[in-house]
């Protein structure tokens, strides 16, 4: 099994909640021998929140090849399966957003709608709203129920309508607001709400389910894409509990503006087609302090080939042998829709590998699609945790049922990117103070949420233990390869070298500097061995604030060596800049950018929405006259509400 060192202290062996799915030792025994970087040893120590606060919402040597990855062979063959999705993913290598000339762009009442998930897998026989467990089911018909007056459009996304292949006129009529709010039916739309269970900070909650999102139906373009729409905030369902089923402008706008951020930072995400505001006030007490207030509503619509997390199969699992066979249909389903070369492997691609355990045992994909398929959810949440350490990016909110089996970012909550870098931030206050969901914790938290998902997979019998364990030593061999890669190009290395970015982070992490703009900033440092020592920190001088002569010594002493690591590379000074900042972003979208964006819209102004979505659609680029975006927070920033956020939304 592979060893994953940490950038920081080294830690004790990870443990499983007592509230997870069963799992036999040998399982248990592979979860525990993987450690990331970035990992606090207080990670899975039992959580102090009740589940009712719970928001829904290889040893690695100093250096290696250059880009930081070295790929052996297993790693070449398992990554071959992999591809399949490719040409559908949300992130950087997504969906091709430049149309042709000769495609012609729908209007509304002709997309082309279809219904794949309420055709082919088992539904309530219900249709009414009332919350109550539902069995033996996927998901349940239901309406939005939304109550509107003059709703209005807020935004929306040109390159989602792009790839969907929607006519930009559409956004001009007169009941579009009505039709996105869902207080208008869209035609050919067949809307329901998905069951699924999770955990919910380490515990199993039960069944949760979209107690507020209600899915339209699927949309295939021209290219035989296939894209879900629904919408955040649309009404009650049988999964809103004692919810209202809405949601406020405040959250929406926040997920609506980071669901395209976090696209064209290249993060593979759920998307968002527009925002639109209902009209009416919903009540919320934002802090849980008993204080309550009325918000201006709004709906988003999110934009998916799916919606199905991890928990959409842990609920089936946690309902006994009755419903263990839903699991496999639901998988059948995922894997001829969305995973369609695992369907379509055969014995001549001899994916047979060992699993790196005492007994040498030996995991054959071809053998067991299922596993294949666990391994490719493993790899590609794993790709997904690694980018979101790469730019910065907090979650907060990592429950299984907030897991995407696409391993697309999904449900964004109480999200926040990195100012000052510390590796403990949390933006949950509910995380508090255990800190489970924290900057630190993603990789291993992301491996904690496979194993739950392995473990669903392992009791409806459609993998062993090997297999499960293999999924999760893929996980960490995918983490580490893709984070290492990350970071090499984040400081433009010839190769990956752990030192010297350990000593970087630790550094950040004792001066709090901006985690954003000093790698946008490294890339003015020149590999000149003969710069004077007193010049050496001149590029860095606008992130290093308020630093006393020790600490100036102590990252004079990481330049130096910095230089000395770039001067062995054989690319020019110009060039490396170039790659650097394609890769380090200038913008990110800060929560007080999110913020100020909310007060201007919350007294009816939705240019500064607009803006923030134009400037997030080119992060890498320095788009003069938009400086102001990329400073530091203000002082106002830190306070609650802003920089840290509840789960109520």
């Amino acid at each position: 099994m592979l060893l994953l060192l940490s950038h920081f202290s080294p830690k004790p062996p990870l443990t499983r909640s007592s509230t997870s799915l069963t799992c036999s030792s040998s399982f248990s025994l592979c979860l525990r021998r993987l450690k990331f970087p970035f990992c606090p040893s207080s990670l899975f120590k039992s959580p102090s929140t009740p589940p009712s606060l719970a928001c829904h919402v290889s040893s690695s040597s100093s250096s290696s090849s250059a880009g930081g990855v070295h790929m052996d062979s297993t790693s070449a063959s398992v990554d071959s399966v992999t591809r399949g999705l490719k040409d559908q993913s949300l992130g950087s290598d997504g969906p091709d957003e430049t149309r042709s000339s000769n495609v012609a762009n729908s209007r509304l009442q002709d997309l082309n709608w279809d219904h794949s998930f309420v055709r082919e897998l088992p539904g309530d026989p219900r249709t009414d709203s009332i919350p109550r467990e539902v069995l033996h089911a996927c998901y349940t018909k239901v309406s939005p129920s939304v109550e509107v007056e003059n709703p209005q459009l807020v935004a929306w996304s040109e390159s989602v309508a792009q790839f969907l292949e929607l006519d930009p006129k559409e956004f001009e009529r007169p009941d579009f607001p009505l039709l996105f709010s869902g207080a208008s039916p869209l035609a050919g739309s067949v809307p329901y709400a998905q069951c699924y269970g999770g955990h919910q900070f380490g515990m199993w909650a039960g069944q949760l389910g979209d107690g507020r999102a209600i899915t339209l139906g699927e949309i295939l373009n021209s290219k035989s894409e296939r894209w879900e729409l629904q919408l955040k905030g649309a009404g009650k369902t049988p999964y809103s509990r004692f919810a209202d089923g809405l949601a406020v402008l405040r959250s929406s706008i926040r997920e609506f503006l980071c669901s395209e951020a976090m696209h064209f930072l290249g993060i593979p995400t759920t998307r968002a087609l527009c925002l639109v505001t209902t009209g009416k006030y919903v009540t919320r007490d934002m802090f849980y302090d008993g204080n309550p207030k009325e918000e201006p509503g709004a709906i988003v619509c999110r934009v998916a080939p799916s919606f199905l997390r991890f928990g959409s199969y842990q609920i089936h699992a946690s309902r006994g042998k009755e419903d263990l066979g839903i699991i496999r249909t639901l998988a059948d389903y995922a894997i001829r829709h969305h995973f369609p070369h695992i369907e379509n492997m055969s014995k001549s691609e001899s994916l047979s590998f060992s699993t790196g355990n005492e007994d040498h045992s030996v995991v054959d994909l071809t053998s067991n699609k299922y596993a294949a398929w666990a391994v490719e959810i493993a790899e590609r949440t794993a790709s997904l945790v690694a980018g979101w350490q790469g730019v910065g990016f907090t979650h907060g909110v990592l429950n299984t049922d907030n897991m995407s089996i696409l391993g697309l970012t999904i449900d964004y909550g109480p999200f926040g990117f990195l100012d000052a870098f510390d590796p403990s931030f949390t933006p949950n206050t509910t995380d508090l103070p255990g800190r489970r969901y924290c900057f630190a914790n993603q990789p291993d938290i992301g491996l904690w949420n496979i194993a739950q998902f392995a473990s669903t997979l392992s009791a409806a019998q459609l993998i062993d233990d090997k297999e499960a364990n293999y999924a999760m030593e893929r996980y960490g061999t995918k983490f580490m390869d893709e984070y290492q890669a990350i970071m090499t190009k984040k400081l433009g290395l010839p190769k990956y070298n752990k030192q010297l970015i350990s000593k970087l982070l630790n550094n950040m992490a004792v001066d709090k500097v901006d985690y954003t703009n000093f790698f946008r900033l490294l890339s003015n440092v020149k590999a000149d061995p003969n710069i004077p020592e007193d010049e050496l920190l001149v590029s860095l001088k606008a992130v290093l604030l308020d630093i006393g002569k020790e600490r100036k010594e102590a990252w004079i002493n990481w330049v130096q060596s910095y230089i000395q690591e770039l001067s062995s590379g054989d690319i020019s000074d110009e060039e490396r800049k170039a790659l650097m900042d394609s890769v380090n972003p200038k913008y990110v979208l800060r929560n007080y950018l999110c913020q100020s964006a909310i007060d201007a819209a919350e007294q009816g102004d939705f240019g500064e929405v607009r803006r923030l979505l134009k400037l997030m659609e080119r992060p890498y680029d320095e788009q003069p006259g938009m400086e102001k975006y990329a400073r530091l927070p203000p002082a106002w920033a830190y306070r609650p509400g802003v920089c840290m956020l509840s789960c109520s939304s």
